[in-house]
Parts: C-alpha cells; structure tokens; sequence
C-alpha cells in the first residue's frame, strides 16, 4: 500500500493496511494507525502519533518543528487521533517544552484546506475548521467547535465547546461555550442555536442557555456576580456547568 515513489523510514511504525500516497515522506519517529490513508506528497516528520482510519489529503505538513523561536530541537509531540479527515495543504506542528511538549488533536474532526494548528493546541473531538483557519501555539478548542474560513486565534485562548464563529473572525480572547461570535475583534452573537438543536439539545436546555447568556452579557452584572449566579444555576440545569468549567480555566479574559 505504499506508493514506490515514496520514502517510509524503516523507523516508522505503520499499522495494517495503511496507504501512502505518491512523493510522500514518513519521518523514523512516526507511528500511523490502522486504515490511514495518506495522499500524495505528504511530509509527516517529528514525533508524531497518528490513529486509524485517517484521510491526510495532499501537501499536507505534519508533525514540523513549532515556528517558536525557543524551540531547540527538543523531542516534543504531536498527536492525531482517529476518523480525522484532514484536506489539502494544513500544517500542525509538534509541541514545546515550555508547556506540556504536545500538539493534540482529538478524533472525528473535519480540517479543510490551509488551516494552521500550532505547537501546543489542543482541539477536540468532532470540530470542524473551515479553510484557512488558523490557531497560534496554546491554543484549546473544545468539541464540536466551528471556526469559521480565515479565522484566527490568537495564542493562548480558549474557545469552549460547541463555538461557532463567522468567517474572518479574530479572537483575541477567550470564547465561552455554546456562543456564535464575529468580528474583528469577535464580539459574542448569541447562543448556537440551531448547532445545539443538530446534537440534540431540547428546548429547555436551549432556554436554560440563553438565559445564562443574558445572565453573561446582557444582567448588567460583574462578571465574577455572574458566574457566581451560574454556578448555582447549574445544580438544576447540567449543561451550564460548562460555562462553569470554562470560567475556571479562562485566561485572557472573555470576549465581550
């Protein structure tokens, strides 16, 4: 399954059935899952870990050394895990010591073309980023975040789950969960409605939402008396206990 104009490591660790595509270039320290299949022209270099049943479509870069000037060739990571669709032309690089020394993305994620993920992100499960978006280095994307064509995160936010934001969006701070956000800078626009709806969230979970999203940004509160409100809120409403968690980990403060 390995094209002849390929160059494989010996080093490398393929699993069973893996496809590699024509002109394609597989590092020593690169482990491929079962089921993957890598297009043409290819470079998956660096410690990278990557699970099965991957698509990693042509011109792809994974696994580069981070475009950190403090890097200086440490042994870090970069880790893919499974039914990742990742499309023409995307970059992601390994971490650095100076945080956990991994890059991760999670499983079921649909990557198109020309994103960026930088070392260190974190991404998880069942995201999708449109084309061009691009993350700098420790950046966390929850689950089923969309982040829409030429976005860019800045380094060090967070965005919670299930985000949605528009195209060209910049965040240059903190998304809570469960928001649409546009602009340069990104301003909040409401909860994701029809989102939530597609992953099965009922009416009175929506509402229960839109009223912590009021209670956010709409109360005329501080925002400390409004987590305050929130976490007493999400004893009878569960899924406001992401805001909850999110606050916690916040470090650039919120969008607004």
């Amino acid at each position: 399954m390995i094209h002849p104009t390929a160059i494989v490591d010996p080093g490398a660790r393929l699993g069973a059935n893996v496809e590699i595509g024509a002109y394609s270039i597989i590092g020593p320290h690169v482990e491929i899952g079962d089921n993957t299949v890598v297009g043409p022209h290819v470079v998956i270099t660096g410690h990278t870990r990557i699970g099965c049943d991957n698509r990693i479509f042509q011109f792809c870069s994974l696994g580069e050394v981070p475009q950190d000037k403090k890097y200086a060739g440490e042994p870090t990571r970069l880790e893919i895990g499974d039914r990742n669709t990742i499309r023409e032309s995307c970059t992601f690089n390994v971490g650095t010591v100076q945080d956990a020394g991994v890059t991760r993305i999670g499983d079921d994620n649909w990557i198109m073309a020309y994103v960026h993920i930088a070392h260190d992100c974190q991404v998880g499960n069942k995201c999708t980023f449109a084309n061009n978006a691009s993350l700098a280095g420790h950046v966390v994307v929850g689950d089923w975040a969309i982040l829409g064509g030429f976005t860019g995160v800045h380094q060090f936010c967070h965005i919670g789950a299930h985000v949605m934001t528009a195209v060209s969006s910049v965040i240059l701070q903190d998304v809570p969960p469960y928001l649409m956000a546009a602009g340069n800078t990104a301003q909040p626009y409401g909860i994701n409605v029809e989102g939530l709806k597609r992953r099965g969230f009922g009416p009175d979970a929506i509402m229960a939402l839109k009223r912590a999203y009021r209670t956010i940004y709409k109360s005329g509160l501080l925002l400390e008396e409004a987590k305050a409100k929130l976490v007493d809120e999400a004893g009878t409403h569960p899924e406001l206990q992401l805001f909850v968690d999110f606050f916690a980990q916040s470090r650039r403060g919120i969008i607004r």
